[in-house]
């Protein structure tokens, strides 16, 4: 139990504390299938080249060949 403070200011400082906010559980949400998310990702330097080298779009190119392994990996 906890002791009675002994100084009246303190008390009366206690008394107008805001209460503690009660922490919501954490829901987890499914993404929708097609969706993307920011991610950030370390990828070796000689495979961020040659996405690059085809110009822009290379992320959607790291992320049609990322989405073949998957499939792939399905089958």
């Amino acid at each position: 139990m906890a002791r009675r403070p002994i100084n009246p200011k303190d008390a009366a400082e206690a008394l107008f504390r805001p209460a503690p906010k009660p922490v919501a559980p954490a829901v987890e949400r499914r993404a929708a299938p097609e969706a993307k998310e920011l991610v950030s990702l370390r990828i070796d330097s000689a495979v961020l080249e040659h996405f690059q080298a085809e110009g822009p779009g290379w992320q959607d190119r790291i992320n049609d060949a990322l989405r073949a392994v998957v499939e792939a990996d399905k089958g």
